[in-house]
């Protein structure tokens, strides 16, 4: 089954708004047994609406097309749709109907623009939208380069698009194709690079059955593990996932903090709770977004005490009770720094926990001794005070990122 996604509309182009629909879009169609293999982004205009359309026929049996189908004259989807089906526009009294209850409603009256909307090109089949008014169009074309090309027309604000496509679209697909089961499964790991996870596993990949495939998702201090098995017996794909998905963990149980959805700052939380401790951070060169992190998850406030951002050494002093010889000799950048950041933080806040953060963001700061990316994380426990060098890279955005998540996970295991 070839699936195309076409998003139409200017302001996705000039990067005035974010093609939010399609990633949407594509996850609720993989999910239901149709993984997209194209997504087209193309301007409101009918020239390249048409060739698109075109283009599309001769690849895809299913096209689904998000934007230009308002009131306003530049919503010029719905002609562009007629003379690619040689169809003309048909006044819809159904559609009309739910466009006068739409006004009504809201003490409205229906406008010639609005009436406008209740013509349908003839041959499609009308989608009811109940959350707005510009109705969806299924169309079905029969012979030319797919036997059976099936194209579908959806309103581009995104509330209206994702009711029509779960209360209809995706429905009248599965009622009509009836796609194979698709299962994924996300294994999330920290602290290990995408290229040694590859090597580590290579072989458990490599007996993987055929019908179950790995992905590497990397991205600032994560590498997700996805794992997607597909055939037409549910129960069956299931036990194939599950079943390699302990597997994997047998072999990287310790890289391992989390599934899907989970992100560490909630692991953490959880773990917190369930052994009645709390914390608290000091950070620098995270200025604040541990705590940000941290401060995410509804019912923090049953842990997590507070935070100090000691950036200057100053305030690591005088705050932090940082020794000015320890800052002297060592320098800010360094594990008795952290170290004492750590322990004061634990007093100052009366918290089991304290993460601890110090490092060289960038881009600039760095020396030969302390290049860009150079970071101490500490922590403090009810029995320990420890801390941890890391080396990760030169972009300032990366380095906050990938500092919070080796923080938190060092904070997960020290209390697992």
């Amino acid at each position: 089954m070839k699936v195309e996604i076409i998003n139409i509309g200017d302001e996705l182009l000039i990067g005035q708004v974010i093609n939010t629909n399609a990633a949407w879009m594509a996850e609720q169609l993989d999910l239901s047994g149709f993984p997209v293999r194209l997504v087209t982004v193309v301007r409101d205009c009918h020239e390249q609406i048409l060739e698109t359309l075109q283009e599309a026929e001769k690849r895809s049996e299913v096209v689904l097309i998000s934007g230009g189908i308002g009131p306003t004259n530049d919503d010029i989807t719905k002609k562009t749709l007629c003379e690619f089906f040689q169809a003309r526009l048909v006044f819809d009294e159904e559609a009309f109907r739910d466009i006068e209850i739409f006004f009504a409603l809201r003490g409205l009256h229906v406008t010639e623009l609005n009436r406008q909307q209740a013509d349908i090109p003839e041959g499609c089949i009308s989608l009811p939208n109940k959350i707005g008014t510009a109705r969806g169009m299924w169309f079905e074309k029969q012979g030319g380069h797919n036997k059976n090309s099936i194209f579908v027309s959806m309103p581009g604000v995104p509330f209206e698009m994702k009711e029509m496509m779960i209360n209809e679209v995706i429905p009248r697909l599965q009622k009509k194709f009836h796609p194979p089961f698709l299962y994924h499964k996300t294994a999330l790991t920290q602290g290990i690079g995408e290229s040694f996870l590859a090597a580590q596993i290579e072989a458990w990949e490599n007996k993987l059955p055929e019908n179950i495939k790995l992905a590497y998702l990397p991205q600032p201090g994560i590498v997700r593990l996805r794992l997607s098995g597909s055939g037409n017996n549910e129960q069956r794909v299931r036990q194939q996932v599950n079943t390699a998905l302990k597997e994997l963990e047998a072999q990287i149980s310790d890289y391992i903090f989390g599934y899907d959805e989970d992100t560490l700052e909630e692991i953490v939380g959880k773990l917190l709770l369930e052994k009645g401790k709390t914390l608290a951070t000091a950070e620098s060169c995270t200025g604040g977004y541990i705590a940000h992190l941290i401060t995410s998850v509804p019912g923090c406030s049953g842990y997590y005490r507070g935070s100090l951002v000691a950036y200057s050494n100053e305030i690591k002093e005088s705050l932090l009770f940082v020794s000015p010889n320890i800052l002297k000799k060592e320098g800010a950048v360094s594990e008795e720094t952290t170290m004492e950041m750590a322990v004061a933080a634990q007093t100052q806040f009366d918290a089991d926990y304290v993460i601890a953060t110090s490092g060289i963001a960038g881009p600039e700061g760095g020396t030969v001794e302390k290049p860009v990316g150079t970071t101490w994380i500490a922590l403090a426990t009810p029995d320990e005070v420890f801390a941890r060098k890391y080396l990760f890279g030169d972009s300032r955005e990366r380095n906050i990122r990938r500092t919070a998540l080796q923080a938190l996970n060092m904070l997960r295991k020290s209390l697992i």
